[in-house]
């Protein structure tokens, strides 16, 4: 039914966190991206009330270098007014206001799940990326590889460039966790030097 997915006045959540996620979904099934727009805190560093918008809310702000662009950038924003705003209520985060009305074009079915609120790599397909990744296929050719397991691209559920921010992420990880590794070991191997030359100096050596 409606009312299961879709926010209404005085509906509950027990976080932000709880919110966000609902609204996402929301955002999802009806065909828009969705973002966070602001949050409110009290002295004590509460969230008291929190903000989601569409992502299309309101205007890009004017670049002072605008005119010296010869192609200045498209337009995106359309200045819409959908959101949803939530109040603490002791604990709980009441829906407090929610306009539904857009004033673009929404995403259809089949271009929903491209929304990069609603796409998503699985545990299966990380694991197919790391493989290809390990064994040095291109990128390319593993993403065209997993696309063709699932009947198209349309149907993967992420976009190249998501493979690619997801390889950048675990090179990274991996390159700290190196970093730390390598500082481990030297100072561990410092350690052993000079309790060797300690028990040298004491031994009268």
């Amino acid at each position: 039914m409606e009312e299961d997915w879709k926010p209404k006045l005085e509906m509950s959540f027990d976080s932000v966190e709880d919110a966000w996620k609902f609204y996402n979904d929301y955002g999802g099934r009806v065909g828009f991206r969705v973002r966070k727009q602001y949050s409110h805190k009290n002295k004590n560093g509460i969230i008291t009330s929190y903000m989601f918008v569409c992502s299309e809310e309101g205007l890009r702000k004017p670049d002072k270098q605008d005119y010296k662009t010869i192609n200045p950038r498209q337009e995106t924003r359309t200045n819409g007014k959908a959101k949803l705003n939530i109040k603490n209520m002791g604990g709980k985060f009441m829906v407090v206001d929610f306009v539904e009305e857009h004033n673009h074009d929404l995403h259809t079915r089949e271009t929903t799940p491209m929304l990069p609120s609603e796409r998503k790599i699985s545990q299966i397909q990380c694991q197919q990326i790391d493989l290809a990744d390990d064994v040095g296929l291109q990128q390319r050719k593993s993403f065209d590889l997993i696309s063709k397991e699932v009947g198209g691209s349309t149907n993967l559920g992420f976009t190249r460039i998501d493979q690619k921010n997801y390889l950048r992420k675990k090179r990274e990880r991996g390159m700290v966790g190196g970093e730390v590794s390598y500082l481990l070991q030297y100072f561990q191997k410092k350690l052993v030097e000079k309790s060797n030359f300690l028990s040298c100096i004491s031994n009268g050596y």
